[in-house]
């Protein structure tokens, strides 16, 4: 059943080279002015889910609908042009021949002078009023994303379709680019579903994120939520180094190089897997002040001595061997913290910002 309340739905993707499924199963549905993220390493399908939605490929099974409407399905394959959505590539795609107003009214179906006020309007909302003579190879990277994207938008598409956009720019530019982008996208209500296989770009612009791996999405939800909530532990890894603490269940307990560890629900024997990022691993410097009989939930400070200590520009990172299992630690420190090498420190666990999973096989 369609719901035209959503711009954009996949229902049910799948597609299949050669007997294997590159998407399997894939569902997914955009609102307007909402942007989704397609997050997962290469390969993992989303450059072809972007290919299927945009009607430049064809799924195996399944429909893609636009604002209600089945575009490809059992009932037929409307093709690219037919479809009302823009499309942006990392490579910008500009006409060389052709000049910045005529790159962006190319897609403009109206009179001469509504084509022009069009043009106009979207110039002046990425900062490029003036430049309506220039070509591309007159134009920096950064000024070239902006026409592409004023041209993507000029026919007011109801969805937009975003391969890697900006993964072509410098790290500088970038994030200026990104947040113009964003918000011109947002005012002009567009659904927007990007591929990138960047966590922080991903966090930094979607609404939603779909996870994907090996051609099927693996969560989905707010940045928020996928990053403090991590459904498995390649989940959590995505996003950011974490640490592995290895474990087997005891009565409901798990012992750590911080004492026991609740793990209510899993049988004894069951091996597990504790994680935590490094930058909720903290240097305990009042070990002492905690009592004789710490409780379970907070944990006891472990001894460790440092192995390796870089400064990484805002904050420092340091690798420290546990006194209890030889294991290897990593924590994160604001500023500038660089200990010499076989220096014994100790550490706490934040117990809270910890993630439990089975270990995987």
């Amino acid at each position: 059943m369609s719901d035209p309340a959503y711009k954009l739905e996949l229902q049910d993707i799948s597609r299949v080279y050669d007997g294997q499924a590159v998407v399997d199963g894939l569902s997914l549905r955009l609102n307007a002015g909402e942007v989704t993220c397609l997050l997962g390493p290469s390969g993992c399908g989303k450059s072809t889910t972007l290919r299927i939605a945009a009607g430049v490929d064809k799924q195996t099974t399944g429909r893609v609908l636009i604002d209600g409407q089945s575009v490809s399905g059992h009932a037929g394959h409307m093709p690219p042009e037919a479809r009302n959505i823009g499309l942006m590539f990392q490579d910008f795609a500009l006409f060389p021949h052709l000049d910045v107003e005529r790159n962006v009214g190319f897609g403009i179906k109206s009179s001469r002078s509504s084509k022009k006020a069009r043009v106009k309007e979207l110039l002046q909302k990425v900062d490029l009023d003036g430049y309506q003579s220039k070509y591309p190879h007159q134009l920096s990277g950064g000024e070239q994303q902006r026409v592409a994207l004023a041209r993507a938008l000029a026919p007011k598409p109801q969805v937009m379709l975003m391969d890697e956009p900006f993964s072509g720019l410098d790290d500088r530019l970038r994030d200026d680019v990104r947040d113009a982008t964003l918000e011109l996208l947002k005012a002009e209500n567009t659904a927007v579903l990007m591929v990138t296989h960047e966590p922080e770009e991903a966090m930094r612009m979607a609404d939603q994120i779909a996870l994907m791996r090996n051609g099927k999405i693996v969560q989905a939800g707010a940045p928020y939520n996928i990053y403090n909530a991590p459904v498995d532990k390649a989940a959590a890894a995505f996003f950011s180094d974490v640490n592995v603490i290895k474990g087997l269940v005891k009565n409901a307990l798990t012992e750590t190089p911080f004492g026991q560890f609740l793990t209510p629900g899993m049988v004894d024997g069951t091996e597990v897997e504790i994680i935590i990022r490094p930058q909720h691993l903290k240097l305990d410097f009042d070990r002492k002040g905690r009592g004789p009989n710490p409780t379970v939930a907070e944990g006891v400070p472990a001894r460790g001595m440092v192995k390796r200590a870089r400064y990484l520009g805002h904050q420092s990172l340091v690798e420290f061997m546990m006194d209890y299992d030889q294991s290897v630690l990593k924590v994160l420190m604001p500023g500038v913290f660089l200990p010499k090498p076989d220096t014994p420190l100790w550490l706490s666990m934040r117990r809270d910002r910890c993630f439990l999973f089975k270990k995987s096989v």
